[in-house]
């Protein structure tokens, strides 16, 4: 078996090609050709265990993953866990990878595809709301689908932002990149919004005029009582894009909206949809991702085929 940690993994693949597994994954999904059961749940308040297994015609893999909010404040990951790639055939254990890093890479490469079809080619302005890894892994890959000329961030906890950006500068040292002291100033100063919070309550302002227009991947809100998104945004978007159809059942940004009224059903739509049209500029545009096994497979394929043909990883006997 072949296993794979961070170094690994970011030797083994471009930002390119996971995002190109990302695209793979949504046409798997519009097309029905995988297997895919409702992930399991396990909650001990406020963390979560996660189970997801999955299969398509030539992939067949589990991810556990684990989510503690708290570890924010101990300077340790949020996400942790990994992932079990098994031969299609026999069954055979033959992969494994760091699920943090693989989470992170491939909710970065989401974003990245959101951030490609939810806007106008000619975005020159990135806002990120949330500075915790996932954040850092949404600029890296919204940075491979538009040419960002600026991007500002802003985090609730202000000591985390000056670290953040300095981090950001090395992988992006030609980019401007500025903080933002409130989240009205981002909104105002960025016509693309990411959310990667685990937020309970709406990060983003509630305004209508200020939110008009705008951009938004919305990556944070997993669950039912977390909210990122303000009622005000719900009146301006004809549709509301989703990953998948099980996540109006688990994002609070979806449950509290169609409850309320504030959205009907039939403005929930999969992003695939959006995948086949062009935006236009002026237009309100959301997507809402709550991610998926496939995904996770689809992209672990990718990469553990590619470290095996460059001779990455270690050997480990069962």
């Amino acid at each position: 078996m072949l296993y794979l940690n961070e170094r690994d993994i970011k030797r083994s693949v471009s930002l390119k090609d996971v995002m190109e597994g990302v695209e793979k994954a949504f046409h798997i999904y519009k097309d029905k050709n995988f297997f895919m059961p409702d992930r399991i749940h396990i909650d001990k308040e406020p963390n979560t265990l996660l189970y997801m297994p999955c299969f398509t015609k030539d992939i067949f893999g589990t991810k556990i993953i684990s989510l503690f909010p708290e570890n924010t404040h101990k300077n340790l990951p949020v996400i942790d866990g990994l992932v079990l790639l098994n031969n299609i055939e026999t069954g055979k254990p033959v992969g494994m990878l760091n699920g943090a890093y693989l989470t992170a890479y491939r909710t970065g490469a989401v974003g990245g595809v959101g951030v490609k079809y939810v806007t106008p080619e000619d975005v020159t302005s990135l806002g990120l709301i949330g500075t915790g890894v996932q954040g850092f892994y949404q600029v890296l890959f919204a940075c491979e689908a538009r040419d960002f000329k600026k991007v500002t961030v802003y985090n609730r906890t202000k000591e985390k932002v000056e670290g953040f950006i300095a981090r950001l500068k090395k992988e992006l040292p030609n980019m401007e990149i500025v903080s933002a002291d409130t989240t009205e100033e981002l909104v105002k100063n960025s016509e693309v919004i990411i959310t990667a919070t685990s937020s309970n309550e709406p990060v983003l302002p509630d305004d209508e005029e200020l939110l008009k227009g705008k951009h938004i991947v919305g990556i944070g809100s997993y669950k039912p009582d977390m909210h990122e998104f303000p009622k005000s945004l719900y009146g301006l978007i004809d549709n509301i894009y989703i990953d998948n159809d099980f996540a109006c059942e688990e994002s609070g940004d979806l449950i509290t909206p169609l409850n309320e009224g504030w959205i009907e059903k039939e403005q929930v739509k999969l992003f695939t949809e959006l995948m086949d049209r062009k935006v236009e500029k002026g237009e309100t545009t959301l997507f809402k991702s709550v991610g998926m096994a496939l995904f996770d497979m689809v992209v672990s394929q990718i990469i553990y085929e590619k470290a095996k043909e460059k001779n990455i990883g270690q050997k480990i006997e069962l």
